[in-house]
């Protein structure tokens, strides 16, 4: 990515911010630009920017609404200019739907840090995980926080960097800068705050545990 140009981040909805990415971003002085697209924000041409990153969301790649597939088509502009692209939770949905692969529901609906038995999340580096650049330092198997209740299906060109236990696809990589993540690395203690409030799948939780 050149450094003289901006970082393109797309919001899905207003609540899902950069977090401690965008902490990362503001501390090295990289220009950065926010568009909100539940805010009906609009975005002109892509090519410009050095990099893009899509934030989660609580809609669906396989939407028809017309936000999705302006989104989608983005997407695809970005993969074939072979723009850097980082997307979590909807963006790595939204990048493999862009890319010829599938999203569906997944078989368990996995929702915030404890699983159905009360144990951590976690996703394993696979091989091709454990090579890349992109997890240099990182041990093979760390814990997650979840948000979705669909998953991916990808294709032969792409790679999978990260396994689950329930959801397999969890970190997908498509060419050389091109890179899916599942789960919510970004989360902050005050992001998580505010989605316990507003999301609805979080409200349903008993908040003391």
């Amino acid at each position: 990515m050149s450094e003289r140009k901006e970082i393109l981040i797309i919001k899905n909805i207003t609540r899902e911010d950069t977090g401690l990415l965008g902490d990362i971003i503001r501390e090295n002085g990289i220009k950065h630009e926010v568009i909100d697209l539940s805010k009906g924000e609009t975005i002109g041409s892509v090519e410009n920017y050095g990099a893009v990153v899509v934030l989660g969301g609580p809609d669906s790649a396989n939407d028809e609404s017309r936000k999705m597939k302006s989104e989608l088509t983005l997407i695809r502009k970005v993969l074939d200019a072979r723009i850097p692209y980082l997307g979590i939770c909807l963006g790595l949905q939204t990048m493999i739907k862009a890319a010829g692969g599938r999203v569906v529901k997944s078989p368990v609906k996995e929702i915030g840090f404890l699983d159905q038995n009360r144990d951590y999340y976690k996703v394993k580096l696979t091989e091709e995980g454990r090579k890349d650049p992109l997890f240099d330092g990182i041990g093979d198997t760390f814990n997650v926080f979840h948000l979705h209740g669909e998953t991916v299906i990808i294709t032969e060109k792409m790679n999978l960097l990260a396994e689950g236990r329930y959801c397999r696809n969890q970190i997908v990589k498509l060419g050389d800068n091109a890179y899916g993540i599942q789960c919510h690395f970004e989360l902050t203690k005050e992001m998580f705050e505010t989605w316990i409030k507003e999301d609805p799948d979080l409200l349903k939780f008993d908040k003391e545990t």
